[in-house]
């Protein structure tokens, strides 16, 4: 192992950090607390570089090697014990060419980096709903969030991709050169190689109207009922989706409901601003509203809205399904369990995925996921492990009642937790005989497996 870290300090630029570094913990912390691993170093890559380097080390030394960008992976996939961790944060640089209407985006940017970077040419890349996310783990996976309906999922809008594979070389995936990588990595993960960087085609989005709105808790199956039918024709420029919500202290939230629980529908729309009344006005009118912060605000606003919810360092247990038809009996479910939300951070999103993401073809790329209308999570997340079997608890039970009636086995494998591993085939979908063989040709000795893992074909 010595000689591994000798070599990796006289390769990298980048700094290789160990136990023996005061920094130590801070850098092999991710988002997710439950996930307390110690790896062998942690190295913060500057360039491509760098991660052929450490791609070299794992490889030839026989360690486990984990890829962290933003470290918001809930199983805990940017962390490994006695490992190494490639850190991309420090490659977060994005380049916006106003003209073309793209961007390059380097493979540690979060989206926070994304949107401020875009915003002032009136443009946005489609990516999720928290700006501390990383642009490389929410893309690799399909990437669902406010602009889904109208721009497509992030993959949709890739356009190229440099990935360092397992054998140290760096290449370039698009429509042109490596096009069997290219399908793979839209949709499949973190499987076939490290993405140093990614080229977006962009949207425009400038100024959007939206925000949540919060209604009563026995308005929240009507709700629900109104909003499937509606969201299947609502205008594809409108983002939606429904959740619980703990009342937070904020200035729009009445004083005397603060720590109540809601349930909500957020949007975002991204149309002509003279038109967000009248797209607006069903949400307020399916029930009484009781509280809102519904206003024209700078897409990056609404982008981290919530991020003040999911500080690093919180306990983590989600669960996850794909859904055709949002059922009576699924509502019902929603309803039971949705009313014991435990804590102000923990809640579940149904997120609709219909209008322009269903547009690719189930095997165009491989997130084949195309026939389904919706992405529930139940997300779990608390401040205090003691609390982890009550809540985790909570999760398992609300899944338990939905999931029979999601008419789908898999589900988004950004959402998956580390007890899921048993749904890899399904969370992939039809593509996954075709995804492990693109495996067997670029990863056949499986060096990447720190994630939602397609074993390589004919590997025993």
């Amino acid at each position: 192992m010595s000689t591994t870290m000798k070599a990796l300090g006289e390769a990298a630029r980048g700094r290789v950090i160990t136990a023996d570094d005061g920094d130590y913990d801070d850098a092999r912390a991710v988002y997710n607390a439950m996930h307390d691993r110690r790896p062998a170093a942690v190295v913060q890559c500057v360039d491509a570089a760098d991660v052929m380097a450490v791609v070299a080390a794992a490889r030839n030394g026989g360690l486990d090697l984990a890829v962290r960008g933003g470290g918001h992976s809930v199983p805990g996939f940017g962390t490994v014990d006695g490992g190494l961790v490639i850190d991309l944060s420090m490659m977060n640089r994005v380049s916006v060419d106003p003209d073309d209407g793209t961007a390059r985006v380097g493979g540690g940017a979060t989206w926070g980096d994304v949107d401020h970077a875009t915003y002032p040419f009136g443009l946005a890349a489609p990516g999720g709903i928290i700006s501390t996310t990383g642009v490389g783990g929410l893309t690799l996976g399909g990437g669902i969030g406010y602009l889904s309906r109208g721009c497509g999922l992030s993959i949709d809008n890739l356009i190229s991709a440099d990935v360092v594979l397992a054998d140290g070389r760096q290449v370039r995936a698009s429509d042109e050169q490596n096009q069997d990588l290219f399908w793979a990595l839209r949709g499949g993960g973190g499987n076939f190689g490290v993405v140093t960087s990614f080229e977006f085609k962009l949207h425009e989005v400038g100024d959007i109207v939206g925000g949540p709105m919060f209604f009563e808790v026995e308005d929240a199956a009507a709700i629900l009922e109104w909003y499937r039918d509606f969201i299947a024709d609502a205008p594809e420029q409108l983002g939606c989706f429904f959740a619980w919500q703990i009342a937070p202290p904020l200035p729009f939230i009445p004083e005397d409901r603060v720590g109540d629980l809601f349930c909500a529908l957020v949007s975002c729309w991204n149309g002509p601003v003279d038109q967000a009344e009248s797209v607006l006005q069903p949400l307020r009118d399916v029930a009484e509203v009781k509280a809102e912060h519904v206003d024209l605000m700078p897409f990056p606003a609404l982008n981290s809205a919530f991020d003040g919810l999911v500080p690093k360092g919180m306990q983590h247990y989600w669960k996850a399904d794909f859904v055709t038809d949002l059922t009576d009996e699924a509502i019902a479910g929603h309803v039971e369990h949705g009313k014991r939300t435990p804590y102000v951070s923990s809640t579940m999103h149904l997120y609709p995925i219909n209008g322009a993401a269903q547009r690719a073809g189930a095997d165009e790329m491989a997130f084949g996921h195309r026939d389904k209308n919706f992405a529930p999570v139940i997300a779990g997340m608390w401040p205090d492990p003691a609390d982890n079997e009550a809540n985790t608890k909570w999760v398992k039970d609300y899944y338990a009642a939905i999931h029979p009636h999601s008419g789908s086995d898999g589900g988004y494998i950004n959402f998956m937790s580390s007890d899921d591993d048993h749904r890899v085939a399904a969370n992939y979908g039809a593509n996954y005989e075709r995804l492990a063989a693109v495996k067997a040709t670029y990863d056949p000795d499986n060096l990447f497996h720190i994630n939602q893992n397609i074993e390589p074909s004919g590997r025993s």
